[in-house]
């Protein structure tokens, strides 16, 4: 440690325990970690371990309810270490661990990146952005821009409504939540036509808001549209 390491040293934002540099994760921490791996379902994603096997390669819901995107990819299971490590970087102004994602969503959407052509991240409204400074997707974009070289385009959706917090609401609450709460912003208009976006966002739960900026994306004319998210909630 050199510096003003030396007088703050880097800590582990999950256990505060002391570590090598900024934004790395403390030993401890990483065995709480639960990446997830094959075999998944083709579609969304979700570990087969969770739910039982369908046709094709996909899950039972996705068959049953085919979901707007391509497919969705998602590097962690939502536990309770990846909780907070989301929430330090989300609302405990932990930007700097940003760049420490980028193997774990290289890893997880490796596939989808290669072909993507934008990477749009999931927007904050305006006074939720005012209030919390920085939008935790758009700084996840910027990072995976610099590491994939796919543009990154922060203003190519908005969200045009303001909508209450939808920890406490159930899946049809979550998707009636967000309906009509996103729009293309007029200057993108035309440049989405034809072209294989990479949805961004830092959690799936229901897939209720990734699912309406799917329908926007497709409706401006994307010819694709995958989602990748740091991490996502799997119910057993």
């Amino acid at each position: 440690m050199q510096g003003v390491d030396v007088i703050l040293p880097p800590r582990c934002p999950v256990t505060g325990e002391v570590v090598d540099a900024q934004s790395m994760i403390s030993a401890a921490a990483w065995a709480g970690l639960d990446f997830i791996a094959a075999p998944i379902c083709a579609c969304c994603g979700v570990p087969f371990e969770f739910e039982d096997k369908g046709e094709r390669g996909q899950c039972i819901a996705c068959l049953h309810d085919a979901p707007p995107f391509d497919t969705a990819r998602a590097a962690l299971i939502y536990n309770d270490t990846s909780r907070e490590v989301i929430l330090g970087f989300k609302h405990g102004d932990k930007t700097h661990m940003a760049p420490s994602f980028v193997p774990w969503l290289m890893r997880a959407g490796g596939d989808m990146l290669v072909q993507a052509h934008y990477l749009v991240p999931v927007p904050l409204h305006h006074m939720r952005l005012l209030s919390r400074r920085y939008n935790q997707a758009g700084l996840i974009a910027g990072v995976l821009e610099k590491e994939t070289g796919v543009k990154h385009l922060p203003a190519a959706l908005r969200r045009i409504r303001a909508t209450p917090s939808q920890g406490h609401l159930k899946s049809d609450e979550r998707a009636k939540n967000v309906r009509k709460a996103f729009d293309i912003s007029p200057a993108y208009h035309g440049v989405l036509q034809g072209k294989n976006i990479v949805l961004i966002d830092d959690v799936y739960t229901t897939g209720a808001t990734v699912n309406e900026c799917t329908k926007i994306l497709k409706r401006a004319g994307a010819s694709r549209v995958d989602v990748l998210t740091l991490a996502r909630v799997v119910r057993g």
